[in-house]
């Protein structure tokens, strides 16, 4: 059933302020802020969760055993900083990942020995996964500036490590033939085709698909998205296969998509289970992330422009869209370009006499 909330979130207080209306005011650790807006409105929720963000703790696991001058305490520091704690939720859980996969490996290494050819190694170390060597050393030159920035080292190691050469794209972008071998392993009506159709079709993250709900559906006609990596507020029409599906769907839940338990899947447990998903239909290197690069695709092959593309996916790099669409029908696009050239050439010799003359 869906549950409709009383009350007030945590640390908020209402209040009457002297022309009688009504305030919300947010309390926790220091930090004091008014938030506006309707409790437990999309837009309320989201400004509560930035404050619970700088008012919280930052839990660092084994923070009270790190030695001076390691990889570890530099990890501690930077999880406390401004730069750190003012990226975006999805960027902080991202950069946990590899730093703390770093420290484990590395978290003992006292940062005064640390030279340019120990980065080097660290990086040769990692030369069978590329794509995540070249992640580490771009948060490792970050981290290092840091550990300048505090005194820890007098220069940054890691500058001039050169990243390898990508011979990919990133995450896989799932084909139309893959796309077809997923449908036809999960029928319409279940969780897995569902998630499916709202990540292909809104062209957006797992961490802003696993959020969405009712409460988003603007007319019956759009989808309303605030990106939770970018901030930026979307506003994308329904395709008509997934506003069929959502026209079958019981209106008892917060979340379009969740668990067993009927509970919403955070992003991290959504882009797991659809990892599953994409295995049982005999797709292992198949992702949530590579559905919002075939909807850019399909985008693309549809003849739309970079900034209609951008207008459903909500990027604001024009160039990481056209990575995104390098996988675009280059000989439907030549066609299509050569077709236009043709008739620009007809329309020139109507309106040339000589032309049409000779």
């Amino acid at each position: 059933m869906l549950r409709i909330k009383s009350g007030l979130p945590k640390y908020v207080s209402q209040f009457k302020d002297r022309n009688g209306k009504d305030r919300f005011r947010f309390r926790k650790g220091g930090v004091v802020a008014y938030i506006h807006g309707t409790p437990w409105s999309e837009e309320f929720m989201r400004q509560h969760g930035n404050l619970m963000a700088r008012a919280a703790p930052v839990a660092i696991v084994g923070a009270d055993r790190t030695r001076p001058g390691t990889i570890d305490a530099l990890a501690v520091a930077y999880y406390r900083s401004p730069g750190f704690r003012n990226l975006a939720a999805s960027t902080k859980d991202h950069r946990r990942r590899i730093i703390d996969k770093f420290r484990s490996k590395y978290g003992d290494l006292l940062l005064k020995g640390l030279r340019h050819v120990n980065v080097q190694q660290i990086m040769a170390n990692k030369a069978a996964t590329p794509h995540a060597a070249n992640n580490l050393i771009k948060l490792l030159r970050v981290m290092l500036n840091h550990a300048v920035d505090l005194g820890m080292i007098d220069t940054n190691p890691a500058i001039g490590v050169k990243p390898y050469k990508s011979r990919g794209d990133g995450f896989h972008t799932i084909t139309e033939d893959e796309i077809a071998q997923f449908e036809a392993t999960h029928s319409v009506g279940t969780r897995a085709r569902l998630a499916f159709a709202l990540l292909l079709h809104t062209g957006q993250r797992v961490s802003d698909v696993s959020k969405m709900g009712w409460q988003h559906i603007i007319n019956g006609d759009a989808i309303k998205v605030r990106q939770r990596k970018t901030g930026k507020l979307l506003s994308i029409p329904l395709h008509p296969e997934l506003k069929a599906m959502l026209a079958t769907l019981p209106r008892t839940n917060m979340t379009f998509v969740v668990t067993e338990r009927g509970a919403p899947f955070k992003a991290q447990g959504l882009s797991q289970w659809f990892k599953k998903k994409c295995q049982a239909a005999g797709l292992p290197h198949c992702s949530a992330h590579g559905l919002r690069k075939a909807a850019a695709t399909r985008l693309a092959n549809a003849g739309c422009s970079v900034n209609e593309i951008a207008a459903i996916t909500g990027h604001t790099s024009l160039r990481e869209i056209a990575r995104y669409t390098s996988t675009a029908d280059q000989g439907r696009l030549a066609k299509q370009a050569l077709s236009r050239q043709i008739g620009s050439e007809g329309e020139r010799k109507l309106s040339n006499p000589r032309i049409r003359s000779v």
